[in-house]
């Protein structure tokens, strides 16, 4: 059995799988509070049953909601004695979609993550971060899914923006390297708050 999640968005989405089959699923859009409603989801979704092996989203997306998946998947593993692996949070939004398209979310400071998948789910570019414009230039696939599509789109002046946003019951059709990342946040760009460095102390 197997247990999935994700909540690098403003989504908070679980699936528990059986036999290749995702037999339940939650998916809730909460915006905030990942770190209160996780937990009580799982068990609900779980009903007092126990899965051997847990995938987690490990972004790239909101640095707090893929601190917050990757600890309970940490601290589940370890209370279960089971396997953790972690999951493309833009491969999850992408198995949302159909044929070849590219995933856009919002990364802050007004840029986006941005990476282009073929039809399965396999990528076709390099995860990158960067502001509308210069992403517009990194893709050529003409449908776009995510927070962020609409942006990109717009800078690209071509295209088709469609908001999508992670569900854990598509993880099993994402690609094995896909799934079996190391369970540690992918943040792709440095988070805002900084420990003060040698000169700002000498500064201060």
């Amino acid at each position: 059995m197997i247990l999935a999640f994700d909540t690098s968005s403003a989504a908070c989405t679980a699936a528990l799988f059986e036999d290749g089959s995702c037999i339940a699923r939650a998916d809730e859009q909460i915006g905030r509070g990942h770190a209160e409603r996780l937990v009580p989801m799982l068990a609900e979704l779980l009903g007092g049953r126990r899965p051997d092996r847990i995938i987690v989203g490990v972004g790239p997306g909101s640095f707090t909601g893929i601190r917050v998946a990757i600890a309970a998947a940490h601290g589940l593993a370890i209370g279960w004695g089971c396997e953790v692996a972690g999951m493309s949070s833009l491969g999850l939004i992408a198995a949302g979609g159909d044929g070849e398209l590219a995933v856009a979310v919002s990364g802050g400071h007004g840029e986006l993550f941005v990476q282009q998948f073929d039809a399965q789910l396999h990528p076709r570019t390099a995860l990158h971060n960067a502001a509308p414009d210069a992403a517009a230039a990194l893709i050529d696939a003409q449908l776009v899914i995510g927070s962020g599509a609409a942006a990109l789109v717009a800078a690209r002046g071509s295209g088709e923006a469609r908001e999508g946003w992670p569900a854990a019951a598509e993880a099993l059709r994402l690609p094995e390297a896909l799934r079996s990342l190391p369970p540690k946040p992918i943040y792709a760009r440095a988070p805002d708050a900084r420990a003060p460095d040698a000169s700002t102390k000498a500064a201060a």
